[in-house]
């Protein structure tokens, strides 16, 4: 399988291009290599038990015919992997994101590691619909611009903030996947009149009390190996649902992530969250934001007595819990969770 290497990236006021500046030089090398291995490990089963998947749900592709409902806009897995990479100059530094859809904003907030091609097309036409999507790297990523040593996640939530103001959001939805989760709360708790409602997704707390991540899940997590990270995002015996997030991200036609330098700074910045060292995560407990906690059961880096603690900490909060689902539930149990999230946001 060939990866295309032409570039995809485009600029609209308030946001300008970088001629000449090209993608930074570790991206191809390091994502395309990955890319290829990845498609190699799929082939293998990813390195699973070979067992039959027997809760694996996509997102249903959206409709090419019909009428859409009232309100709500079609749009295409096809469409988010063609939507270019634009970057917003920001108070905090150039922040490389990518938009689609229409409606009523929602912001997605990465993990750890990853990037914008890290969201499954099918995952992110689903939210579109109805809404206008908004992807970002975080500090360090792509296009995004690096942020003084040492990082944490309260400068990142400052940064997500920085680029709320320059795209005129007002106030939004925001998404955040794991660490992005992480992101989330603390920019619900920096930030609240930016933050309409807030979906924190297989994340942890930051009052110190946190469950710590088993070390061979982090490990698996941040390998270089596909198949070792798609085994701790999805459970044993769910190959089917990590052969189809693995192909869905695959079909981005440049497809990077984080460079290993700021994976190691997130890393460290996770820690001092999840320790209580940031001053943000301690104050969960003020958020008055709507707020939805998920996870799957079976999530082997945020066990479910995270899920339950964050819920509890947090107001008003709802929690629900996938069975049999893993770190990349949103993924997994896309066709439950997507309906969740739209009544949610409504």
């Amino acid at each position: 399988m060939s990866i295309r290497m032409a570039t995809s990236f485009d600029s609209v006021h308030p946001c300008r291009s970088e001629p000449g500046a090209g993608r930074p030089s570790w991206l191809y090398p390091v994502r395309s290599a990955l890319a290829v291995a990845c498609v190699a490990a799929l082939l293998a089963g990813c390195g699973a038990t070979g067992s039959t998947a027997t809760h694996a749900s996509t997102a249903a592709p959206a409709s090419t015919s019909g009428t859409p409902a009232a309100g709500l806009t079609v749009v295409l897995p096809r469409d988010v992997i063609a939507a270019p990479i634009r970057v917003a100059d920001t108070a905090a530094g150039p922040v490389g994101y990518r938009e689609v859809g229409a409606g009523s904003p929602i912001l997605l907030v990465m993990g750890l590691s990853g990037s914008i091609d890290d969201w499954q097309p099918d995952f992110v036409a689903g939210l579109a619909a109805g809404h206008t999507v908004v992807m970002f790297d975080n500090a360090g990523v792509g296009r995004t611009a690096a942020l003084a040593a040492p990082l944490s996640i309260t400068e990142m939530a400052n940064q997500a903030s920085a680029l709320i103001s320059t795209l005129r959001l007002g106030r939004t939805a925001v998404l955040g996947w794991s660490m992005g989760g992480m992101i989330a709360q603390a920019l619900a708790v920096l930030h609240p009149a930016q933050v309409s409602r807030l979906v924190l997704a297989a994340t942890q707390p930051g009052t110190g009390k946190a469950v710590p991540i088993p070390a061979a899940a982090a490990a698996a997590a941040a390998s270089s190996a596909p198949g070792r990270v798609l085994s701790v995002l999805f459970p044993p015996g769910q190959v089917a649902a990590a052969q189809a997030y693995a192909l869905g991200i695959l079909r981005y036609p440049d497809i990077y992530q984080a460079p290993p330098a700021v994976t190691a700074e997130q890393a460290v910045a996770v820690s001092q969250w999840m320790a209580g060292q940031d001053p943000a995560g301690r104050e969960i407990g003020d958020i008055r934001i709507p707020t939805l906690v998920a996870d799957g059961t079976l999530d082997a880096l945020d066990p479910v007595a995270d899920d339950r603690q964050l819920a509890g900490g947090v107001p008003g909060a709802k929690l629900i819990l996938y069975p049999g689902a893993g770190h990349a539930f949103l993924f997994q149990d896309s066709a439950s969770f997507l309906p969740a999230v739209q009544r949610f946001l409504s």
